[in-house]
């Protein structure tokens, strides 16, 4: 019998932004509704996390770095950088995202698979947030997991089309977090930081370039035991991204997450997996690639036994 998959949301905790703001804020919601009409789990077990508390986010953060975002006093040149008006419910919707990380790592410590319906915010660096990210979730929950000695060694798989800046600079000293990050060559971030393994893709990149990308990385992810993988499944990289520059299409993004879950589970490594971007011209686009990444995931239920000889 395999075991439940654990997902969790947090769309009901609401950023408001000016008309015209070019982040698809509404696609957390429409995931939810998309997530509940294929029956991937019923109603009740769609889980709204804890928030992150500010020790959780210290582990990561500079102090006064959390402070000044909690208090609202960051000036105004590093809230153009993020991108979203500071307000108390930016603070609360990133600490909840950062909590659904958390959850997720946890739930698939413990049973394969647990999946945030949001999260992804590798561009936010220890003492500053930019490009929409305002907490490094990933990262928060990396160093959760070794506080609570539930990992050792730990991956990230980003596979978002703008390189993980953030994440890469964070870990860039620690042997024990594996940063590989796909994405546009020349696409934001255009200064990168050097992750242990980027692999950097021209304009115009199409599914089979892309996916050999995927494999490479995933060789050198695997290449030695690893205790946890959390999976930055972007759906910018997406033929019909705005913001994107690569061009692989849905079932190849679909072909991806199959990869990264197959090839996670071959190796008894569990999986947590976080939407990150997607900025498509047309936002079902959008929710129709991460809806088909927690299919994925849904469809490959970890015997319980497995689970456990797995930690």
């Amino acid at each position: 019998m395999g075991v439940p998959l654990k997902i969790y949301y947090t769309d009901h905790f609401v950023l408001p932004l000016p008309a015209g703001h070019r982040f698809p804020m509404e696609k957390y919601a429409l995931l939810r509704e998309r997530v509940l009409e294929a029956g991937i789990v019923p109603p009740h077990e769609l889980l709204e996390p804890l928030a992150a508390t500010d020790d959780e986010l210290r582990r990561v953060h500079d102090a006064t770095y959390v402070e000044r975002v909690v208090d609202g006093a960051l000036a105004q040149a590093e809230v153009r950088r993020i991108g979203f008006p500071w307000s108390p419910a930016l603070v609360e919707r990133s600490r909840r995202s950062v909590g659904a990380t958390i959850a997720a790592a946890r739930a698939a410590l413990a049973d394969g698979w647990g999946i945030n319906l949001a999260g992804g915010t590798h561009h936010a660096f220890a003492d500053h947030g930019e490009g929409f990210c305002v907490f490094n979730d990933v990262a928060v929950a990396a160093r959760a997991m070794q506080a609570e000695r539930k990992a050792g060694r730990i991956a990230i798989v980003d596979c978002d089309v703008h390189q993980g800046n953030g994440t890469a600079a964070i870990f860039a000293a620690d042997a024990d977090v594996f940063t590989f990050s796909v994405h546009a060559a020349a696409n934001f971030p255009f200064i990168k930081a050097g992750s242990d393994l980027d692999i950097a893709l021209p304009d115009a990149t199409g599914d089979a370039r892309y996916l050999a990308a995927v494999s490479a990385g995933l060789d050198a992810v695997l290449a030695k035991p690893v205790d946890l993988v959390f999976h930055v499944a972007g759906a910018d990289p997406f033929d019909g991204d705005r913001l994107g520059r690569l061009a692989v299409s849905k079932e190849g993004l679909a072909t991806r997450d199959r990869l990264v879950f197959d090839r996670c589970m071959l190796a008894g490594t569990p999986v947590a997996v976080v939407m990150s971007g997607g900025y498509a011209r047309s936002i079902g686009d959008t929710v129709a690639i991460h809806a088909q990444t927690v299919l994925e995931a849904s469809s490959r239920a970890w015997p319980t036994a497995a689970v456990s000889s797995s930690r």
